[in-house]
């Protein structure tokens, strides 16, 4: 069993936001790998699919982003998982705009998602694998706060460039899935 979790916020308003960039990857992995479900647990939106012959549970928390480790968690230890079988989807603020990165483990980078994760799944149990999609950050000329810009929906040319980057995402989750995490990171850790 394995758990991808995209991190995002609930709600028809929220949809197409830069902070939901995991939600809109978890969908693209339900439609592409024709996962089952919805179904509700643990505050969680869940599917399930079956990729290379692996129990791969697709989970969009319905907690909002800052909570989300209050709807991975539980999933985590009732699975009885290590951090290996989990990987999580989310936007981030130091990335240029739509780049993908991939990377295990590691700190928070400020962002809160990630910290409720890390507090909920426990002490020691951050070395998960992580898709970071890249939203970048305002500029001194957009005079727009940090909260209301990740809050702000992906322009219409952000979302046709947005939809091959998925794509990426997806084959980034299956490299992973397979065991091939040095090969995801050679292939997505590069300048484009």
């Amino acid at each position: 069993m394995k758990i991808i979790a995209g991190l995002g916020n609930p709600g028809a308003k929220y949809e197409t936001t830069r902070h939901n960039a995991g939600f809109l990857a978890i969908d693209r992995l339900v439609e592409d790998w024709k996962a089952k479900g919805p179904a509700r647990k643990d505050q969680g939106e869940l599917y399930e699919a079956s990729v290379g012959g692996e129990r791969v549970l697709l989970v969009k928390p319905q907690t909002y982003m800052n909570n989300s480790g209050r709807a991975i968690g539980p999933l985590f230890k009732f699975f009885k998982l290590t951090p290996d079988d989990l990987i999580v989807i989310h936007d981030d603020l130091d990335l240029k705009p739509l780049s993908l990165r991939v990377k295990t483990g590691g700190g928070t980078g400020g962002h809160n998602g990630l910290k409720s994760l890390d507090a909920h799944l426990g002490a020691g149990q951050n070395g998960y694998h992580r898709i970071r999609v890249g939203i970048g950050k305002p500029g001194p000329q957009d005079l727009i706060p940090t909260v209301d810009y990740v809050l702000q929906q992906f322009s219409d040319s952000e979302l046709e460039k947005l939809d091959p980057l998925l794509d990426d995402v997806a084959r980034a989750a299956e490299m992973i899935l397979r065991g091939e995490i040095r090969v995801a990171m050679n292939k997505f850790n590069t300048e484009r």
